[in-house]
Formats: C-alpha cells, sequence, structure tokens
C-alpha cells in the first residue's frame, strides 16, 4: 500500500495543470498515488492528463458536480492511511510530502504548512501563516466573525481513519465544504502546522472564494451552528445544501473587489503591477470607488 494518497479535482484547468501535476511528480517522497477527478472537462484537461505517463497517477473521470461532490469521490477512492489535498493551479514545494508527513505523530490528526499566495500571473502577494493551537482553539470556539482555519484548503493532509470517522466531505456543501470537514476534525485530535512554506496558491479571480463570498459566509456560519447545536445538525445541513451558485454567475462587483484585493497586495509589496489590476477593477465596476480612491492615492 502506498504511504499518501493525494486528491485533486480538476474542471477546465488544462492551463495550469501541467505545472501543478510537474510540482506532484516532483516530490521528495515519492511513495504516493495521485488521484485526479475530472469533474467534466471540456477543455484539454483529459488529453493532458491521458499523455501522463507516471504510474502513480489514476484518473476518476465525472460529469461535472462541482468540488465537493468530486473530492468525495477522490478521497473515497484512496488507499493510504494519509489523505492529501492539491488544487489545480497551485504547486508543492519540493520537500512538502515528507515535511508534512513526519507531522504525523501520537494523536495529529490534520496537517498544514505555511502557504505563500501569488497573483494570476505569478506575482507575490503575500505569506499565510498559522499557529496549530490557535487554529485548534478557533475551530472549537469561534463565532464566523473570528474563525480561524488552515492557510489553504490544498495544504491539508489528514488521516483516512479520522476522515472517515467524521464523516468526510458532505456533499450537501457546495460552499466552505473544507471548513466543515476541519471542525470535524479538530475534534476529533490535534492539528499540526509546519511554520516553513511548502505550499504557493494562485489566486485566481474567478474562483468561487472571491465571487460568491456572501455565500460563503453563509454557508459557514450555519456549519458553525452544527458545531454548536449537533441536535439540530439535520435541520442546518439542509439549510445549507439550498445555498448554490446563483444562475446569473459572477458579478461585476464580485470580480471587481478580487482584482482591488490584488492591487492592494501588490501596492503593499511595492510591486508596480498593482496599478493594471486597480484599473482592471475600475473597468470591471466603474462604481467600486474603492478602486478609482487606490488608484489617486498617495504613495
Amino acid at each position: 500500500m502506498v504511504k499518501l494518497s493525494v486528491v485533486m479535482s480538476v474542471y477546465n484547468g488544462a492551463a495550469d495543470l501541467p505545472a501543478t501535476l510537474d510540482s506532484i511528480f516532483a516530490q521528495s517522497e515519492s511513495d504516493f498515488e495521485l488521484i485526479v477527478v475530472d469533474d467534466g472537462s471540456i477543455d484539454a484537461t483529459p488529453a493532458i492528463l491521458a499523455a501522463c505517463t507516471d504510474p502513480r497517477l489514476r484518473v476518476v473521470t465525472q460529469a461535472n458536480s462541482g468540488l465537493t461532490r468530486a473530492l468525495v469521490r477522490g478521497c473515497g477512492e484512496a488507499r493510504a492511511d494519509i489523505i492529501a489535498r492539491h488544487d489545480c493551479g497551485d504547486r508543492s514545494h519540493l520537500d512538502r510530502f515528507r515535511k508534512q508527513l513526519a507531522l504525523f505523530t501520537n494523536d495529529v490528526v490534520l496537517v498544514s504548512c505555511a502557504t505563500a499566495y501569488e497573483g494570476p500571473g505569478g506575482e507575490p502577494l503575500y505569506v499565510a501563516r498559522a499557529n496549530a493551537d490557535d487554529v485548534q482553539r478557533s475551530l472549537a470556539n469561534d463565532d464566523v466573525d473570528h474563525i480561524r482555519g488552515l492557510t489553504h484548503h490544498g495544504s491539508a493532509m489528514f488521516r483516512r481513519d479520522a476522515y472517515l470517522a467524521a464523516g468526510g466531505y458532505r456533499p450537501e456543501l457546495y460552499f466552505a465544504q473544507d471548513l466543515d470537514l476541519w471542525v470535524r476534525l479538530a475534534a476529533r485530535g490535534r492539528i499540526a502546522i509546519a511554520d516553513e512554506v511548502l505550499y504557493t496558491a494562485r489566486v485566481d479571480v474567478n474562483a468561487i472564494s472571491a465571487t460568491h463570498r456572501p455565500q460563503q459566509i453563509e454557508t459557514a456560519k450555519l456549519i458553525l451552528a452544527m458545531r454548536d447545536e449537533p441536535g439540530r445538525a439535520a435541520e442546518l445541513l439542509a439549510r445549507a445544501a439550498t445555498i448554490r451558485r446563483p444562475r446569473r454567475g459572477r458579478s461585476r462587483r464580485a470580480e471587481a473587489r478580487a482584482l482591488y484585493f490584488i492591487a492592494t497586495c501588490l501596492r503593499t509589496q511595492r510591486d508596480g503591477r498593482w496599478r493594471d489590476y486597480a484599473r482592471r477593477a475600475r473597468a470591471r465596476d466603474p462604481l467600486f470607488l474603492r478602486a478609482w480612491a487606490l488608484l489617486v492615492r498617495p504613495r
């Protein structure tokens, strides 16, 4: 049996998939399987996966069902005792698997690491770090305004037996499926987080987390209510299951906010490329006044 099962969902990720696969197959810890769930891609994703000759790759194909259901499928296929998450478009650093696996001692059930975030063009934005004890306490006690989780969904590793005992990813949830799982895993054992940056995540202005924040927050509130009122779990989960993407798609304001966020990060880094993102935010939503203010604000 392999030491690690890496689970990744891909939907129309052809542009970023090769670099992500390269970072995974180059890992210093080579004893793993990579389970890629192709969630109904209609671009070159299937061809890229079919052309990969690494025997550690296992491809699961399904009709487009969304991230949560793809992760349920992928984790259900996992054969190792430890499952690692990965997102298409992100990169694992050379020693990520080896160093995170070493943190699974005693009663540790969930492991993460520091994550470097970069813009759509590879621009360095910021590094997210977290203290394991703080995250553990937060997941058990905090409300939606103060909750702290892992540095990135894709940075996670967790014990397969704990995942199954906790109930796994819940297919009813379209949003915040990572927070939901972390809350339930944290109740079953300790969390460990490496302070070293071992994962790099790409910020996508069209990602769910960037363009559907109200739905993310609404779902998170219900997840925390399920934590605090387990007797109401069925009722609250049913309510959470009704929260889906609006049929009208992404809003211009949400995309402008995402572009503005990237611009502010780059401005803090004194990276002149911030102006392009601020101008794009202004163009995407001319009534988004913060983009205008950023462009005229003195340095």
